[in-house]
């Protein structure tokens, strides 16, 4: 965790480990939620596609907007946090509707919950 600290002097979002870790699982996300009933399409999978992707890119508007504000940034992580934290509430949907396996759903649940702690991190660091 100390290195999403170290990383605010990245030179890109892109460099940001934890940028690098949600949007790695935002892909597995998206990749799985395709799977669900058609039915599930255009509600509980399009919401969970989107606030997984919501957390990459606050995480990289934020950080663009850094140079010219540090409580900028600090406002678009906490949006990121907020929609890494609904990620969590969309998972248990998921796993009590059947639609991931329990494997899937303790996978899921500590890439968030990692995620959550590291943006705290840079959070407390900006």
């Amino acid at each position: 965790m100390l290195e999403a600290v170290k990383q605010t002097r990245a030179l890109g979002f892109e460099d940001l480990e934890v940028w690098q870790k949600s949007f790695d699982v935002s892909l597995k996300v998206h990749q799985a939620t395709l799977l669900f009933p058609k039915i599930e399409q255009y509600a509980l999978a399009d919401q969970i596609r989107r606030s997984s992707k919501s957390i990459c890119a606050n995480i990289a508007e934020g950080f663009g907007k850094q140079k010219y504000s540090k409580a900028e940034f600090k406002r678009f992580l906490q949006m990121a946090l907020g929609s890494a934290n609904e990620m969590l509430v969309w998972i248990k949907y998921c796993k009590e509707l059947e639609y991931i396996s329990e494997a899937d759903c303790n996978n899921w649940s500590s890439e968030y919950d990692s995620i959550c702690r590291m943006l705290n991190v840079l959070h407390a660091k900006v």
